[in-house]
């Protein structure tokens, strides 16, 4: 913005009397006024200052905005545990259909059969694939499912009068949603140790176990990218103590039909809709949370659910022991309608492609990033991998945060920086499965080649992009949503 214009002249490019469409004449009667309609209060006292340009002005000025942006349609986005896959277009133009883009939830159930039958199946489709058999779709988004599955949790045991129950484990590898929702259930978190294989320690599981255990949260396969493999033994030491076993279904992406959760001891899980199946995620949502429960537990789940009478399906309130709404409305139909597709057109042996084809090339890239990267613990990993700077940090001072700035150079995201916690200068990085083998050769080369770059060059970066670095701290502590007319 040009601070030295007059105020009719908000952007630079913005002239008096310039449009880009016109909006109809007003059709209030000329015998009421708009303070007769509309209260004074939110009146405004004049037009908003908005530029005043031509739309080709306006469509340029917008795709070029949009052109600064890295997407997973623009780059290669190896953001390791937040699953940024790709998302099929053809779904995008089915959820697009106007049979169900154009619904309202306040319809009767009566004229929305088609949209009520697609999530009923998909109920379906959740509880086969983790082996619980009983599914909410409500939730929002994947900490909202694990925080609902923790009060489904809370209501269980206060039904069967065993209020005692206070304690939450959770591994000290987990993702730090995981002691939020504890908390905010209500719970105390207590926090089990990893081995030095990067695994739950069990003698540090059997030390904490005890009859006010309510729930162990564990992510399998783990944030390190490891499967655990000593998992039922994991399960029967809770179920013996008359705990649940939650699973955060977050890494689903590399077990899809290979084992299910249920049938490893997990009473509850959640699933991330567009990290599992497929939906648009960039920028912080929109997102869906559906978690999975054992059958003893479907009597708390959020009400409603849909349910099938004959051949017709309705939304069922009648739960008396529901936790109740955790949020408005059904959920976010918009991606389980997209999650629907990608299920329906993979099938079950596509689904175990997928995971077997994220597997694989993450067990690629982690051993071409071993070329010149440390990485702590021994594979094969699953979709993803942790691999460490601290030598670079050592040897040339050179941090995890300079390598992912640098990274935006070469027009690769950063994988995720600094978590899991137990690893220093950890580099989490996760493909995916659409990723070929010409793109993950390249990001390698490029990890490999700015290891050897000028130590200040790569401290620096990024160079290429409109702005460096700015203070994150600060921007976090204050952000600038609103853009205000000078």
């Amino acid at each position: 913005m040009n601070n030295t214009q007059s105020t009719e002249l908000i952007f630079e490019l913005s002239r008096p009397g310039r449009r880009c469409h016109r909006l109809p004449a007003c059709d209030v009667p000329a015998t009421q006024s708009l303070g007769d309609l509309i209260p004074s209060e939110h009146l405004a006292a004049k037009p908003p200052a908005l530029p005043e340009v031509s739309e080709i002005d306006l469509i340029r000025h917008y795709t070029n905005l949009s052109a600064r942006n890295m997407s997973i349609d623009t780059n290669f986005y190896p953001l390791g545990s937040c699953t940024m896959k790709y998302n099929p277009k053809r779904h995008e133009r089915l959820a697009a259909l106007p049979g169900f883009a154009s619904l309202h939830p306040l319809q009767d159930d009566a004229t929305t059969q088609g949209m009520l039958e697609l999530l009923f199946d998909m109920q379906n489709y959740l509880a086969e694939i983790s082996g619980l058999p009983a599914v909410s779709l409500q939730p929002a988004a994947g900490a909202q499912g694990e925080l609902t599955a923790l009060f489904v949790a809370a209501a269980y045991f206060r039904d069967k009068g065993e209020t005692h129950r206070r304690k939450v484990l959770v591994p000290d590898s987990a993702h730090g949603t995981n002691p939020a929702s504890a908390a905010l259930a209500g719970f105390d978190t207590v926090t089990v140790k990893s081995n030095a294989k990067g695994l739950v320690d069990i003698e540090d599981l059997k030390a904490k176990l005890g009859n006010d255990v309510a729930v162990f949260m564990i992510t399998n396969p783990n944030t390190l990218g490891l499967f655990e493999t000593q998992i039922k033994t994991i399960t029967d030491m809770l179920h013996a103590v008359g705990a649940l076993v939650y699973l955060d279904g977050a890494n689903m992406n590399a077990i899809l039909g290979i084992t299910r959760p249920g049938d490893f001891g997990a009473d509850m899980q959640h699933y991330n809709v567009h990290k599992t199946f497929t939906g648009p995620h960039g920028g912080g949502g929109p997102g869906s949370g559906p978690i999975a429960v054992r059958d003893f537990l479907a009597p708390y789940l959020p009400a409603p659910v849909v349910v099938k009478d004959g051949d017709r399906f309705r939304l069922n309130f009648d739960m008396p022991k529901s936790i109740g709404r955790v949020r408005s409305f059904f959920g976010n139909v918009g991606i389980l309608f997209r999650g629907y597709c990608y299920i329906r057109t993979l099938g079950p042996d596509g689904l175990r492609e997928v995971s077997e084809q994220a597997v694989l090339n993450a067990n690629y890239l982690r051993a071409r990033v071993a070329e010149a990267f440390d990485v702590p613990h021994a594979g094969p990993c699953m979709h993803e991998f942790v691999a460490s700077a601290r030598n670079l940090l050592r040897e040339r001072k050179v941090r995890a945060m300079d390598i992912c700035k640098r990274l935006l150079d070469y027009g690769f995201h950063a994988p995720t920086v600094y978590f899991p916690l137990v690893v220093a200068e950890a580099l989490m990085m996760e493909p995916t499965e659409t990723e070929s083998k010409e793109t993950l050769d390249a990001f390698a080369d490029t990890l490999i080649a700015i290891k050897g770059e000028d130590p200040e060059l790569v401290r620096t970066a990024p160079h290429t992009h409109v702005i460096t670095r700015p203070d994150e701290v600060k921007a976090a502590k204050e952000p600038v949503l609103r853009w205000t007319a000078s």
